[in-house]
């Protein structure tokens, strides 16, 4: 794995990086919508695709502060649900990753 320190940082400028795209999209939705109609419609469908993308950045900024704890209290690595490794590779791939991927496909099936 790679050395937690440099995890650490990547996490941590992921982190500021989308918490600038979320500040970004907070700024477009809080503009006044147009006085014509039909411009009103487009900006609303645009408001709905912004606020699904916040939502899910949201989620990523969870899981990228989650991480970070874990790295913090000693416990990075490992999965958060039954305690085995969560793998390199997968971390490699995901480094916020909290599950190993036997727990991961598990839950996708529910």
């Amino acid at each position: 794995m790679n050395d937690l320190s440099t995890v650490k940082a990547s996490l941590e400028s992921r982190l500021a990086e989308l918490k600038g795209r979320v500040e970004r999209i907070e700024a477009d939705l809080a503009e006044p919508h147009s006085a014509d109609f039909a411009e009103q419609a487009t900006e609303r469908e645009d408001d709905d695709a912004l606020e699904g993308q916040d939502a899910l950045l949201g989620r990523e900024i969870t899981a990228i502060k989650a991480a970070l704890g874990r790295i913090e209290d000693g416990s990075y690595g490992e999965c958060t649900r039954c305690g085995e490794p969560v793998g390199e590779k997968r971390l490699e791939a995901y480094p916020e990753a909290a599950l190993c991927i036997s727990c991961a496909r598990e839950l996708e099936q529910r």
